[in-house]
């Protein structure tokens, strides 16, 4: 069984970045490609970014192309989404996630097995 835990999130103003992270035990994180989400309040859970087994793919939702970053570090068994340019609509619970199939860049919530307990990301306007 994998686990994944979050941290990073916090309150910031709008503009600001933040970097989020995703450690990763119970089972190495090679082989999974591996996602983040977010849930805003009142809102479903959404797609956020996805990366491939080596990182050499990134996929992103429209919303945060060009402002975040995925990246993952296998060694490390880490995945971190890097935030830059932050608005107050980018405020929600952000959620790592695992994939177990191989299949890379899938992006609905149904397909990812392994969940965190997520982390509060605030932007003030």
């Amino acid at each position: 069984q994998v686990q994944l835990v979050e941290s990073g999130g916090g309150l910031v103003r709008t503009g600001a970045s933040l970097i989020l992270s995703c450690a990763v035990s119970g089972r190495t994180l090679k082989y999974y490609p591996m996602g983040w989400f977010r849930q805003a309040p009142g809102k479903e859970r959404e797609f956020v970014a996805a990366i491939n087994w080596n990182g050499d793919n990134t996929y992103y939702s429209d919303s945060v192309k060009g402002r975040f970053t995925i990246s993952r570090d296998n060694a490390k068994n880490t995945v971190t989404l890097q935030m830059n340019s932050l608005k107050h609509e980018d405020t929600a619970v952000y959620y790592c996630a695992a994939d177990h199939s191989g299949v890379e860049g899938r992006r609905e919530v149904y397909e990812y097995l392994d969940w965190g307990q997520g982390t509060q990301v605030t932007v003030s306007s």
